[in-house]
């Protein structure tokens, strides 16, 4: 157990911060003002996105020849403090964990470093691994996991995935990872641990190393 993985959104900070809703409105805005969809068909369109390429990015990029980076810029320009504000038991817990530390998101870098900064606990990560790590193919596709282990020399067996969405944490299983769900439901099926918030992933790790 050499490193641990941790997606952001909901994971790192609470469901109940409602953060990645503001993500949702300017996701919404962008596909109608930018892109030039009608907007009673966007919600329609981001569902079958959703679906067919795991975010909604991919599928204005496949369908609507949508830049990439254009939409990373418009969506992530949300109000991040507004939600989010230190928080000193997820560092501390951060601080205490031996193993390396990453931050793998389908978000942006730039919204990754905000909410890290926010929480004040972005020096506890060695590296941020987003959407462009396998050009804006997201989880739980598998190459962005391939190139994150690649990038970092590790196996999936000497890695922890946390995560709060369970497909994501299947490819990650797949990969002899183990895992470790972010989530207030207590019984999961095809998790290793579940967890009510990131603070408690320490205990969990003491556990296995124990």
């Amino acid at each position: 157990m050499k490193a641990i993985l941790f997606d952001l959104d909901n994971t790192l900070y609470g469901a109940d911060r409602a953060l990645f809703n503001l993500i949702d409105v300017r996701i919404n805005h962008y596909m109608h003002h930018v892109i030039g969809i009608n907007k009673d068909h966007v919600d329609t369109l981001r569902q079958r996105y959703w679906q067919h390429y795991g975010v909604t990015l991919q599928g204005l990029i496949r369908e609507h020849d949508a830049d990439p980076e254009d939409y990373l810029n418009y969506v992530h320009d949300i109000d991040v403090p507004s939600r989010l504000s230190e928080n000193k038991p997820l560092r501390n817990m951060l601080k205490n964990l031996p193993q390396r530390k990453f931050v793998f998101t389908n978000g942006s870098l730039c919204h990754a470093h905000r909410v890290l900064n926010c929480l004040k606990i972005e020096d506890c990560f060695e590296d941020i691994f987003d959407i462009r790590v396998s050009d804006y193919i997201p989880k739980p596709h598998r190459s962005p996991y391939d190139a994150v282990l690649t990038a970092t020399g590790l196996t999936g067996e000497e890695c922890v995935m946390v995560e709060d969405c369970i497909e994501n944490l299947h490819t990650a299983s797949a990969l002899g990872m183990k895992t470790i769900l972010v989530s207030d439901q207590e019984i999961h099926h095809d998790v290793d641990a579940v967890v009510r918030c990131a603070e408690e992933v320490g205990g969990v790790i003491q556990d296995w190393m124990a």
